[in-house]
């Protein structure tokens, strides 16, 4: 059988991710990577095309991955390379996803193209959980916890704040709705009773640090809703002990089949590398996108829409002989 052939279009932590990813797919094929920047060569030698080339290879690749950001990059790029070819992205506005899928849908199928938005672990596999769960649990509710990881979000809003030269926020789930979550309580729970925010900040010389904690604790829209922890920190500590990228969260379906039997369904998830992670889900949707493209489906299409065995390298048999 013919290597699935996968491009790359950027080159930040997501798209070195990808580039493992595919490196550990014995049935894909990693043939170009693409970058706005000039004379890039990826961690595994591979000298990066400028992306005004991308054109020149849209007969030579099954699947572009595209590795940039949901805030700018991803709605001008989705509508630009679906025309050319079939896509996979991590888009992840949430409240821009029905938006996002609409525009990403028309182009689609206006030249024969297939894309998958919002792939990587939440959107994407926390939101099969949600639907799963949801469908086989009618009657409860559902809760989604983040973390101890990293939120580039919440760390790039930190270090917006004046007197701040460097900074980064861990998102905490708090144990104790945790634990009425999994006591099957289904508890209503705030924002601050969910989470709590711990900033390690580094002050730029001179810096007010009562005023920068004030100014980090009471950002609206990221702290202001949270009990927010904010240490004070050297930059050689914050290089040496806040360098890495870890992440996780739980996604929990608290609900009952009768009065008397309660049931808690949970998908954890404890990560090193978010973008590595996240890379590695992007690469085995990009198998089945290859798949289905070959059947010849067009348009838009979510997790939702996937077979799972269509995600996975193994043949129909071997899943139902090892793994059914």
């Amino acid at each position: 059988m013919d290597k699935i052939k996968v491009g790359i279009l950027g080159y930040g932590n997501l798209g070195r991710g990808v580039e493992l990813a595919v490196s550990k797919a014995e049935d894909m094929e990693l043939v170009a990577v693409f970058t706005r920047r000039d004379n890039v060569v990826t961690n595994m030698g591979i000298k990066c095309i400028n992306v005004n080339k991308i054109e020149e290879y849209k007969d030579r690749i099954d699947v572009l991955i595209m590795c940039g950001g949901s805030a700018t990059d991803l709605p001008v790029q989705g509508v630009q390379m679906i025309k050319n070819f079939n896509t996979v992205d991590s888009f992840d506005t949430h409240a821009k996803i029905p938006e996002y899928f609409a525009n990403m849908d028309k182009v689609a199928k206006q030249n024969g193209k297939l894309g998958i938005i919002s792939v990587g672990w939440d959107p994407g596999l926390f939101s099969m959980a949600r639907m799963l769960f949801g469908a086989v649990l009618p009657d409860g509710n559902d809760y989604t916890f983040w973390g101890k990881g990293v939120s580039q979000g919440h760390s790039d809003a930190i270090r917006r704040v004046n007197g701040v030269k460097a900074g980064i926020q861990y998102t905490i789930p708090k144990d104790e709705a945790l634990k009425k979550v999994r006591n099957a309580e289904n508890p209503v729970l705030s924002a601050r009773e969910k989470h709590l925010r711990e900033c390690f900040v580094v002050l730029e010389d001179g810096a007010d640090k009562a005023k920068v904690e004030s100014e980090i604790k009471n950002m609206p829209n990221y702290f202001a809703d949270y009990d927010t922890i904010v240490h004070f920190v050297s930059e050689q500590e914050l290089k040496q002990n806040h360098n890495k990228m870890p992440h996780g969260g739980f996604v929990i379906r608290s609900g009952n089949t009768t009065d008397e039997h309660k049931h808690v369904l949970e998908l954890s998830i404890k990560l090193d590398s978010n973008p590595e992670f996240t890379s590695s889900v992007l690469t085995a949707y990009a198998r089945a996108i290859a798949k289905l493209a070959k059947e010849g489906k067009t348009g838009a299409v979510t997790v939702f829409d996937i077979p799972l065995s269509y995600l996975s390298s193994k043949s129909p048999e071997d899943l139902r002989k090892n793994l059914l």
